[in-house]
C-alpha cells in the first residue's frame, strides 16, 4: 500500500487502486485509465445526478456513454432496478469491453457493480462512493448484490471494481444523518481489530462529527487500508474477511424488520455493534467497561446504541437468513474486547432470542 491517498488492494490480476483525496471526480487521470473499451454508463440516483452527473460526464469525452438516474434509497436496491440497469446497457450496445461507473452511495454501489458482475458474465466497473458509509466499506472489496424482502443482500456477487475514486469534496453536500451513519463503519474498523485506531477516534469525536478535513482524510485512509489488507487475504469472505460484519447481523435483522425505511444502514450497524458486545460479554466474558467505551463512542458521533421496538422472534427469524450461517445455525461476530473480533460458531437460537428479549423494546 502506498500513501499520498492511493492504497493498492492486492488481489494479483485483479489488483486495483483506491484513490481518495479532494476534486477527483474532475481529475479524470486517476480514473480515465481504468475505462478499457469505447463505451461506459454512469448509474446514479436523483439526489447525486444534480450535484455531480455532469463533473463525470465532462470527463467521458472520447467515450460513448449514457447516464441512467434511479430513484435515491435502501428500498430501490432490488431486482427491479438491476433490470433498469440492464436495459440501459443493452440500449448503449454495451459489449464485454463496456464498463459502469457507481456514482453515489452503497446502494448505487452495491447495484451498479451488479448489474456489472451479470452483463455479459461480467464486465468492468469503477466505484465513485460520493457517501462516507461507501467510502469506507461499501466501495472497497468487491462485494455487490441487492435485497429481497426476505432479507438484505441475499442475492448478488464478489465482482472487484477496476477502481475506487473517492472524492472527499462529495461529503460536503452529505446530509448530517447520512454522514453519521458513515461513521459507524469507521468506529467499527477499530472494534473489530485496531485498538490503538478506536482510541484515535475517541480522541477525536468531535473533529469526525464537526467533519474536520484532516480528521476526515486519516479516518477514510486508515479505514480503507484496513479493509484493503483484509480483502487482499481473504477475498471471497471464507475466513477473517466475516470479522468485518461485526454489528451487521443484528444490524441487517433490524433493518430488513424496518423494511429498509426506518434505519439508515450505518444505524442499524451502531446498534448491532452494542447488541453483539452485550452478547459478547454474556457468552465470552468480554469486558463490560469496552462495550461502555463503544456505547459512548458512538452516542458521541450521533448515533444510535439502542434498538428501536420489534418484535424480537421476528428479528431472530431475519438474522437465520444471514449469509454468514453455517449448517443452519448461526454463526456471528462477536468480540473479546476493543481490538479483538472474532467468529462464534453454531450460537444457539435460544440464547440470542433471550439476548434479543432482554434488550429489544417489544412493539405494540
Amino acid at each position: 500500500m502506498s500513501g499520498d491517498g492511493i492504497i493498492e488492494v492486492g488481489l494479483g490480476e485483479r489488483a486495483y487502486s483506491i484513490h481518495v483525496g479532494a476534486g477527483l471526480l474532475d481529475d479524470g487521470a486517476s480514473w480515465r485509465p481504468s475505462l478499457r473499451g469505447p463505451r461506459a454508463l454512469v448509474v446514479t440516483n436523483e439526489t447525486i445526478a444534480p450535484l455531480y452527473l455532469d463533473r463525470v460526464r465532462a470527463r467521458l469525452d472520447g467515450i460513448t456513454h449514457a447516464a441512467l438516474v434511479l430513484p435515491d434509497g435502501e428500498a430501490y436496491k432490488t431486482l427491479e432496478s438491476c433490470a433498469r440497469v440492464f436495459d440501459a446497457l443493452a440500449m448503449l450496445g454495451a459489449g464485454r469491453d463496456a464498463c459502469v461507473l457507481a456514482l453515489g452511495g452503497g446502494v448505487i454501489g452495491d447495484l451498479a457493480g451488479f448489474a456489472a458482475a451479470s452483463w455479459m458474465r461480467g464486465i468492468d466497473f469503477v466505484q465513485m462512493p460520493t457517501t462516507l458509509l461507501a467510502m469506507v466499506d461499501s466501495s472497497v472489496g468487491g462485494k455487490t448484490g441487492v435485497n429481497l424482502p426476505a432479507g438484505k443482500n441475499l442475492v448478488g456477487a464478489f465482482h472487484q471494481p477496476r477502481a475506487v475514486v473517492a472524492d472527499t469534496t462529495t461529503l460536503a453536500t452529505l446530509p448530517d444523518r447520512e454522514y453519521r451513519a458513515g461513521l459507524a463503519e469507521v468506529v467499527k474498523y477499530g472494534a473489530i481489530g485496531n485498538e490503538a485506531f478506536f482510541e484515535w477516534i475517541e480522541a477525536n469525536a468531535d473533529a469526525l462529527a464537526s467533519r474536520d478535513e484532516a480528521a476526515l482524510v486519516h479516518a477514510v485512509t486508515t479505514s480503507c487500508r484496513h479493509k484493503a489488507a483484509i480483502v487482499a487475504r481473504d477475498e471471497h469472505e471464507r475466513g477473517e474477511r466475516a470479522l468485518l460484519n461485526f454489528g451487521h447481523t443484528f444490524g441487517h435483522a433490524l433493518e430488513t424488520e424496518g423494511a429498509y425505511t426506518t434505519l439508515l444502514h450505518g444505524e442499524a450497524v451502531a446498534i448491532g455493534m452494542v447488541l453483539a458486545a452485550r452478547l459478547s460479554g454474556r457468552i465470552l466474558d468480554a469486558p463490560a467497561s469496552d462495550t461502555e467505551r463503544l456505547v459512548r463512542v458512538l452516542a458521541a458521533l450521533g448515533l444510535p446504541v439502542e434498538p428501536p421496538a420489534s418484535d424480537p422472534q421476528r428479528l431472530l427469524g431475519h438474522m437465520r437468513m444471514d449469509k454468514k450461517n453455517l449448517g443452519g445455525r448461526l454463526r456471528l461476530i462477536l468480540w473479546r474486547g476493543i481490538g479483538k473480533a472474532t467468529i462464534a460458531e453454531g450460537v444457539e437460537d435460544a440464547t440470542v432470542l433471550a439476548h434479543l428479549d432482554r434488550h429489544v423494546p417489544r412493539d405494540t
